[in-house]
């Protein structure tokens, strides 16, 4: 009944264990998720006090496709300010969050047998996208000595002539790992005098740790050129539930396809989100912003530590984003297992590795009041030292000291 290309979508392992999680606490278990991609603020009240204007100005009805004008000059002037890349307004799409932007993205440009380089771990959407299309993703393994990111020679192996596309996250979901500027000159040096286009995942820009963020497409005329910049305002802002992404790129080629898409499939996004997004482009909410950053770095820091006082596990320091990625490979190489065990029994939901394309590890969000964070790793840490029965554990070794 359905179409062949349904057949190629595999079920989300991030939404699995939600699903998971959400049936035990209706069931009355005491459950802490820590699986959602989803800052745990509110939405910064300027935004919000801004979105009621726009209803109360009747700005309700239907927009350009690509979004108003006010909003394009607004993402064009913080793309040059912040990020050092010149795009103009019809440069520029709006979609309904940066999922909707790689979407029409990858529908535009990945015919059937087109291969898409996507470094692992990567987030569970990149390679559903791609075979839908009809593309095939062509994965390059990382490790945490890489620090869970690839390097030119790796990418050199994995370049054929039918690849189409490179996908680049930084910061990464679900490593939090952030490419420097030397790296990314480094990979353009070997894209230059091929076709290759770059999709260049930035939505945690603003989530940065003891590091400088660089846009992909500032390294070089030659990334400007082949790098479509997307970006949005779920995670920085905590804007999830608004959905609002864009994507940025001097070819107007593919501009005016992704439009023409668009303008058949869903049409414009929200309007009053399109004129809430504004102060938070703007920087009006700078302050706010700055104030969840600091927030996450403090809560990583303390995760990180209790994560590698647990014999057994291990985890680096995210650069960016408020994910961290822990190594169980000394207890478990059936992450899956770990995951739902884990959430049977201690009640702590987190998400497998194996969804991210990295067997031995889960992503743990520490997008939670710290008393949770710590409350989870307690659990974590009791569930590893006594599931003798399940895994190989050492339970001479003593507790961990909270």
């Amino acid at each position: 009944m359905l179409a062949k290309r349904m057949h190629t979508l595999s079920p989300s392992l991030t939404l699995e264990i939600s699903d998971l999680a959400r049936k035990l606490k209706e069931e009355g278990k005491n459950i802490i998720s820590f699986s959602a991609g989803e800052p745990d603020f509110d939405t910064p009240q300027r935004i919000k006090d801004e979105a009621k204007l726009a209803l109360d100005r009747g700005m309700t009805k239907y927009t350009a496709v690509g979004g108003i004008p006010k909003l394009l000059e607004a993402i064009s002037e913080k793309l040059e300010r912040e990020n050092g890349i010149v795009y103009a307004p019809n440069d520029i799409i709006v979609s309904n969050g940066a999922k909707h932007s790689l979407f029409n993205l990858f529908q535009v440009l990945i015919d059937e047998g087109d291969e898409v380089i996507i470094p692992a771990p990567y987030w569970v959407t990149y390679p559903e996208l791609v075979t839908f299309c009809g593309g095939t993703p062509v994965f390059i393994e990382t490790n945490d000595i890489a620090k869970f990111k690839i390097t030119p020679e790796q990418l050199y192996s994995a370049i054929t002539p039918k690849t189409k596309m490179l996908i680049l996250t930084s910061p990464s979901n679900p490593t939090g790992s952030v490419y420097s500027k030397e790296e990314l000159e480094e990979l353009a040096r070997v894209l230059r005098d091929t076709n290759i286009f770059v999709a260049s995942d930035e939505m945690y820009e603003k989530l940065i740790y003891e590091t400088k963020f660089t846009s992909t497409a500032s390294i070089s005329r030659d990334m400007y050129l082949r790098t479509v910049t997307i970006n949005g305002l779920s995670k920085s802002v905590a804007m999830t539930g608004w959905r609002f992404g864009y994507l940025a790129s001097p070819n107007q080629e593919l501009i005016s396809a992704i439009r023409d898409l668009q303008g058949q499939s869903t049409s414009n996004i929200n309007s009053i989100t399109q004129y809430a997004a504004i102060p938070a482009l703007n920087g009006e909410v700078d302050r706010e912003i700055e104030s969840m950053r600091r927030a996450f770095e403090a809560r990583a820091v303390e995760a990180v530590e209790l994560f590698n006082q647990i014999p057994g596990v291990s985890v680096i320091a995210p650069q960016g984003a408020f994910y961290l990625f822990v190594n169980i490979k000394d207890i478990t190489n059936d992450s899956m297992r770990f995951a739902k065990d884990l959430l049977e029994k201690v009640g702590v939901a987190v998400v497998p590795g194996i969804g991210f394309g990295a067997e031995g590890y889960f992503r743990f969000s520490f997008a939670s009041d710290i008393s949770l964070i710590r409350d989870g790793i307690r659990r974590i840490e009791k569930f590893i030292r006594y599931s003798g029965d399940t895994f190989p554990l050492d339970e001479g070794s003593p507790m961990v000291s909270f």
